[in-house]
Parts: C-alpha cells; structure tokens; sequence
C-alpha cells in the first residue's frame, strides 16, 4: 500500500493519508482521514488497529459505463460540506467565515456540475471520452 500524507493547509486534529497511486485519470481514487498520533491515546489500545479512523473515502474509479458504479464523487463529499455550514449559519457558529467558505464550497459544486452537464449535453457524460 502506498500511503502518503496529504498536506494542504493546516491541520490539528486529525491526518488525511492518501493511500493509493494515480491512477490512468490522474487521480487517486482511495484516502483516510486518522485522528493526528500526538492526540491518540497512549498507550495504544491493544487490538484496535483501526483506532483513530474516523473517514475511509473511495472515490469513483474509471467511468461509470465501463466500469459500473463503484466509489462516490467529489460532489458527494462536498454535498457533506455545504450541508454542514448551512446548519452552522443557522446555529450558534454563524459567522462570516463560515458563510464565504460556504460560498465557495457552492461554488466549487456549481462549476462541478457545469461540467457534468457540459458531457451530458456532448452524449459523454459517464464515459472515460474527455
């Protein structure tokens, strides 16, 4: 297994680990998310290999029609986010930055479906076929 951690902007808490190589889209397809080992008990609990995963996240590998349904979509994980911060503007932690994150976040699954329809409207959607 190839596992890497993935670094984009800072984290505390927890540890995103890539666990996969590119595949022939470019993309890799499998990734963790781990609590960060300076906040895992110690000492380890003995048995629990798994302790501290709390997301496995398998992304759609080659096209639907070639190879059926078999991970979820980047739209899917950020369907979660969106989700998250409209219910955090309408709770106790609304705040500015929630809403201009939430802003881009929908915007970021407009451009994402621009696209898919862009494929559907050229008869590819589905379709390794760029």
């Amino acid at each position: 297994m190839n596992k890497r951690l993935v670094e984009i902007g800072s984290r505390k808490f927890t540890e995103v680990l890539c666990l996969d190589k590119p595949g022939a889209d470019g993309a890799c397809h499998e990734y963790q998310v781990m609590r960060a080992p300076e906040h895992s008990p110690s000492p380890p609990v003995p048995g629990l290999a798994l302790e501290g995963l709390y997301a496995y996240v398998k992304f759609q590998k080659g096209s639907v029609a070639e190879n059926g349904v078999n991970g979820c979509h980047q739209e899917d994980l950020l369907a979660i986010v969106i989700d998250r911060l409209q219910h955090f503007q309408k709770g106790d932690y609304a705040s500015r930055e929630n809403a201009l994150a939430l802003t881009k976040v929908e915007e970021a699954m407009h451009w994402l479906n621009h696209r898919t329809a862009a494929r559907q409207a050229r008869g590819v959607e589905g379709t390794s076929e760029k």
